[in-house]
């Protein structure tokens, strides 16, 4: 590794904009570089429970970016350790293919998720004190909406009920990353913004049925201190010494799973290319990503790449690589069909992959009119990405404008509808009474023109995760609905969607260790 401030140098990043945490690691202060970079976006097929390997295709593509000369930084996610210990793992990418220093980063970072954690947990804890001081706002205790949360999975805590005086209250706990506060400091550029969208969380309401805010506990400020830190972005680096701004925002299936907008911005004012990714598959991050993030930074993709793996592919068609590869192909006409940009498919090569069957997935991509390429970024780094860094350099040159899914002007449910009967290829969209309860709700406070943001499985086009492929024509069910006025989002849960994960038998805590010197290894 390098030096943080030698790789900010490099990146011509002022030294005054950058507060180093160590010799690797930094937060660099919000400030406007004098380029206009253009935006490559990553993402994928729908998942299985290892992922797809877009944080390694996103590393790989930077690097060789930087390798044919074009100066490039990454905007990457940061890993929450809810799969760090859970399922998958570590999420710096692998093999010739990481961002480092990996381990520091995988586990508490520059803590900007327990500084969420604790404005968040404040804001929950105002709440119940104004309650047991006298209830002077009059808060309906059976109409609170502000849950508490924490960085790890935990599904005790999904469900909890504790007493203020003789009010009973039923609630629970989100994953940090699900949080409204996470989704506030991903939209927010400065502390201004932030504080103003931190007051405006509907926190509950009142016995006349009449909206609380956390301005109206005069909570924002309180907040906003402990978020002053986190709001900047995190610059580490890459293997091959790209600079890799690394701030906020994981999860797709249940929060919008993109990267902060600061970063984003950070990275294409600073640079000629900026390489980011979405969580999860195009019906997922991607879409957040085109419909919230885009018409926040004011910004199209200028070319998306879409990480295809040979085995996953054979997962969806239960070993018959034709039949898995309509879900492939489904993502494919997303992108070409609904939001009209232009992108590539590439496929994640794995050591073990038979030659023949990669050669049947390159020709059934062809056979769709789609650029495909093969690449390498875990065994090779920027060298096994070459191929693809030229095929999104030509991409990127073309001209495009983003089609979005939704119109803002569109009413809560229609926003809903053209999601997942245009995106996930559902034929209608059912609503408990819960959620038909909230969206009324949502109405009468002046919230139509929010945001979407859809909760459901990452395993599946549709809300039920056995559903593999690309089903057509079910009936997808949306479950419950979270008010996020703070964010300006509507969160539709879908299914038995939860947004507080649990661990599994086989997790990943069970492969890590640690000796006497402090080395570690099995994070990632």
């Amino acid at each position: 590794m390098k030096l943080i401030k030698d790789i900010a140098k490099k990146s011509e990043i002022s030294s005054k904009d950058v507060e180093c945490y160590g010799d690797y690691i930094a937060k660099v202060k919000n400030t406007k570089g004098n380029k206009n970079g253009k935006l490559i976006l990553v993402t994928a097929m729908t998942s299985n429970k290892t992922g797809i390997g877009k944080t390694t295709t996103s590393i790989g593509l930077a690097d060789a970016l930087n390798k044919l000369g074009k100066h490039t930084m990454l905007a990457l996610r940061e890993p929450s350790m809810g799969p760090v210990f859970g399922i998958k793992g570590g999420a710096t990418g692998g093999g010739k293919s990481r961002i480092e220093p990996s381990d520091d980063i995988n586990l508490h970072f520059t803590g900007d998720f327990h500084a969420i954690a604790q404005a968040n947990n404040l804001l929950a804890s105002i709440v119940d004190n104004h309650i047991f001081q006298g209830n002077a706002l009059n808060i309906d205790t059976q109409k609170i909406f502000i849950k508490r949360c924490l960085d790890v999975n935990e599904r005790s805590l999904r469900e909890i009920t504790y007493k203020i005086g003789k009010e009973t209250i039923t609630t629970g706990f989100n994953i940090t990353a699900a949080s409204e506060v996470m989704a506030i400091l991903c939209l927010s550029e400065d502390l201004d913004t932030l504080k103003t969208n931190l007051g405006n969380i509907l926190v509950a309401l009142d016995k006349n049925g009449k909206p609380v805010y956390a301005k109206d506990l005069k909570a924002e400020n309180a907040m906003t201190l402990l978020l002053k830190e986190a709001i900047k972005p995190n610059l580490v680096q890459s293997c091959g010494g790209t600079a890799t701004l690394v701030h906020l925002g994981p999860f797709a299936n249940i929060a919008h799973g993109c990267n902060s907008v600061t970063a984003t911005k950070f990275a294409l004012s600073h640079a000629d290319y900026c390489v980011t990714e979405a969580g999860f598959g195009s019906d997922l991050g991607a879409e957040k990503f085109l419909d919230i993030k885009c018409r926040v930074i004011d910004k199209n993709p200028d070319a998306v790449v879409l990480v295809i793996v040979l085995k996953v592919v054979k997962e969806h068609g239960d070993g018959d690589i034709v039949k898995g590869f309509e879900n492939v192909k489904k993502h494919i006409q997303n992108l070409k069909q609904v939001f009209k940009l232009p992108f590539v498919v590439t496929i994640n090569k794995h050591e073990d992959d038979d030659i023949e069957e990669l050669n049947k997935l390159v020709s059934l991509c062809k056979k769709e009119k789609a650029p495909v390429v093969v690449c390498e970024a875990y065994a090779k780094g920027g060298d096994g990405c070459l191929e693809l860094a030229n095929e999104v350099l030509t991409l990127a040159d073309k001209k495009s404008k983003l089609r979005f899914a939704y119109e803002m002007k569109d009413d809560i449910k229609t926003k809903i509808e053209k999601i997942a009967t245009k995106v996930y290829g559902a034929k209608k969209v059912n609503y408990s009474k819960m959620a038909e309860e909230k969206i009324k709700l949502a109405k009468k406070f002046g919230y139509n023109d929010f945001f979407v943001n859809v909760a459901k499985t990452q395993f599946s086009f549709s809300d039920n995760k056995d559903l593999l492929g690309a089903p057509k024509d079910f009936v997808f069910e949306v479950s419950d609905i979270e008010i996020r006025s703070g964010a300006k989002m509507i969160v539709a849960i879908a299914g038995n969607m939860l947004l507080m994960p649990g661990l599994g038998k086989k997790s990943n805590y069970l492969n890590m260790q640690i000796n006497n010197d402090g080395e570690i290894s099995g994070l990632f």
